[in-house]
């Protein structure tokens, strides 16, 4: 059963579009922050790492991992309903 039956080809291709602008912004934030850390000497980075906004950003990473299963999912029914 097609699970984007309920959606057209323009709209899930928009749909896919925005996905993935919204993961290229997330993957070059976390280069920054990684070169940003890389800058900051041994205290400043373990001050910044025991706090909450380091914390969300851990499991923001770790939903993002399940996020790239779904988009992969996803990606894989656009193309079912390219093909019609």
């Amino acid at each position: 059963m097609n699970e984007l039956q309920d959606i057209d080809l323009p709209n899930a291709k928009l749909a896919y579009t925005i996905i993935q602008s919204l993961l290229k912004n997330q993957e070059a934030l976390s280069d920054l922050l990684a070169l940003m850390a890389h800058a900051l000497d041994e205290d400043v980075t373990k001050a910044l790492t025991n706090t909450n906004q380091w914390e969300k950003y851990l499991e923001s990473k770790r939903e993002l991992e399940n996020t790239q299963l779904q988009i992969e999912k996803f990606t894989e029914e656009l193309k079912k309903l390219e093909n019609g």
